[in-house]
């Protein structure tokens, strides 16, 4: 069930952001935000990965949970556990 692309290309993104976020914070250091200023690029993607990943992580639960359950939950915890990886540097540093 992994090889189907809606299983792991979930995961890819998450590893794709996350690989992303500490490269930008590796490249440019952490800043403090400016009250009225814009949040930027990496914010907006950032935002637009967890919409997309939200609607991958469902469509996957949607399609695949009533036919293969076991298999189905064991992936579905990846995603969700790579999903939640990603958004701990934003978390933990308060980006």
């Amino acid at each position: 069930m992994i090889k189907k692309p809606s299983a792991w290309v979930p995961i890819a993104l998450s590893l794709a952001i996350l690989v992303f976020i500490l490269t930008y914070i590796a490249l440019f250091g952490i800043t403090a935000p400016e009250p009225d200023a814009d949040e930027g690029t990496p914010a907006r993607l950032f935002q637009l990965w967890m919409v997309v990943e939200f609607l991958m992580i469902a469509y996957f639960a949607a399609r695949w949970l009533p036919q293969m359950p076991k298999q189905a939950l064991f992936i579905l915890a990846v995603q969700i556990i790579a999903a939640l990886a990603a958004c701990s540097p934003v978390f933990i540093l308060g980006l």
